[in-house]
């Protein structure tokens, strides 16, 4: 049997791999696909596919577009989830900051360089008309517990995450969402190491088979509104208004999407150069 490391945020986003997982359908294919949580989230994951601990990531577009042009050996080689991303603006709940506006100048935590958290707070700022080298700061802090003691105890200002996960730290009093920050693109791709995909495109094909028949129908599975708020400890309101804004794709992402990520992220000195849509992506189709 096949063993295949796969990495993930452990997001409601990724419950289609779970219950693919669960139901032993990579087995019965002879892959043994190991599933691995990264709360670090995006940096921690490019790290991860550098160094081959994983053979296959879910991963934010612009963080994984980041990482392949700075020389991460990896391809993305399929959109996961074609809508963008909520980003919610988090401060903590006794936080003198009222707006989005208030945060100009002040310390954004992000989980680390390079992450989801870090390259928003560069689109925030953008759509608020900041200077991008004197209103930015920044202060890592690992990941969402990071944020939680970081914002509560003042050694950061404010944090961007999705807004469905901080929800219910929103709701408990720790934070307040002060407002919002879509990213400008399809939030999730699948990004496999260029050595897997060299070795064995065979099953690489045969795992994103499986993964989309899942996420082709996921909205039709009986009362899963209800398994993601039990798992993922969410109000069923929540999740249900999530699921009507979300939708996955079982496609590559195209060349125009890619473009405009690179634009974006180049004007914002994230990148130090606009590459060939070949350079970013492999069809294994």
């Amino acid at each position: 049997m096949k063993q295949i490391n796969i990495g993930g945020v452990p997001e409601h986003f990724n419950l289609a791999w779970y219950l693919t997982l669960k139901e032993g359908e990579y087995k019965n294919e002879n892959i043994n696909l190991r599933w691995h949580d990264y709360y670090g989230g995006t940096g921690e994951m490019c790290k991860a596919l550098r160094d081959k601990k994983i053979d296959i990531a879910v991963i934010l577009t612009e963080g994984i577009v980041t990482d392949i042009i700075n020389g991460n050996p990896s391809k993305i080689v399929q959109t996961f989830v074609q809508t963008p991303l909520i980003w919610g603006v988090h401060v903590a709940h006794n936080s003198p900051y009222k707006s989005v506006e208030d945060l100009k100048g002040t310390k954004a935590a992000i989980s680390r360089y390079g992450s989801g958290s870090h390259l928003m707070a560069y689109i925030n700022a953008k759509n608020n008309n900041w200077n991008l080298e004197e209103d930015l700061n920044f202060e890592e802090i690992k990941n969402l517990d990071g944020a939680v003691e970081g914002l509560t105890n003042g050694k950061a200002d404010y944090f961007l995450w999705e807004k469905f996960t901080t929800k219910p730290i929103v709701d408990q009093g720790t934070f307040r969402r002060i407002g919002n920050c879509p990213s400008p693109w399809p939030c999730f791709v699948i990004a496999v190491h260029e050595d897997f995909i060299a070795s064995d495109t065979e099953t690489l094909k045969t795992i994103l088979q499986i993964i989309n028949n899942t996420t082709a129908e996921f909205k039709d599975i009986p009362s899963i509104d209800k398994t993601i708020a039990n798992r993922y400890e969410q109000k069923l309101e929540d999740v249900q208004e999530w699921l009507s804004l979300t939708e996955w794709s079982q496609k590559l992402i195209d060349k125009k999407t890619l473009q405009h990520v690179q634009n974006q992220l180049f004007a914002l000195n994230i990148i130090p150069k606009i590459v060939d849509y070949n350079q970013l992506t492999h069809n294994v189709q």
